[in-house]
């Protein structure tokens, strides 16, 4: 069942959440994209080999007040998500250098504040290409690949939006396919 959740804060302002009934023995991943304007996030449960999506959206952020204001929205919406979900783990995308610098900077800015948020959960730092290819099996895929893979991975109804929120479930996935062997039990196929 998918349910459409108020915003309660700005900070919040895109948030679906799913059915969270509590079943047997399970690991609950957070993925995080940071970005200062919009920083995605996605929380994937896994029992067995399955996977599942129980919450997803997009903090985002004013551009027209201070830096420090919007760093601590980024901060603050990503410690509700963990209060309300209880991640045991987070899969979190690391800064894609490009040739903006102002605009690594702003995401690495928002990076340390998501990081910071997660202090003490175990954490798995994934550059873009290595998300692309736990969840596309193709380092190299395009932003829609990766959404369509998202979607049948957790077998939602459809593509989750923003994009942020998408790439941030990737980030889960690859997380849990990182520190779960393939076959092992529990390992996710």
């Amino acid at each position: 069942v998918r349910l459409a959740l108020p915003c309660r804060t700005r900070a919040l302002s895109s948030e679906h959440t799913f059915d969270c009934r509590l079943w047997g023995d399970r690991v609950i991943v957070l993925g995080i994209d940071p970005g200062l304007k919009n920083t995605g996030w996605g929380v994937v449960e896994r029992r067995g080999s399955s996977l599942r999506c129980l919450a997803y959206g997009c903090i985002v952020t004013d551009a027209h007040i201070p830096v420090a204001d919007r760093l601590a929205e980024i901060h603050s919406g990503i410690t509700r998500v963990i209060q309300r979900y209880r991640p045991s783990g987070c899969g979190i995308e690391s800064v894609y250098f490009s040739t903006n610098a102002k605009t690594a900077f702003a995401t690495g800015q928002a990076r340390g504040v998501a990081l910071l948020a997660v202090a003490g959960m175990e954490v798995g730092e994934y550059g873009p290409g290595e998300i692309k290819l736990s969840t596309v099996g193709n380092g190299n895929a395009d932003k829609e690949q990766v959404q369509y893979m998202v979607r049948a991975i957790l077998d939602l109804p459809q593509i989750p939006e923003p994009d942020h929120a998408a790439d941030a479930l990737a980030a889960a996935i690859c997380h849990v396919n990182a520190r779960v062997p393939h076959g092992a039990p529990g390992g996710v196929r």
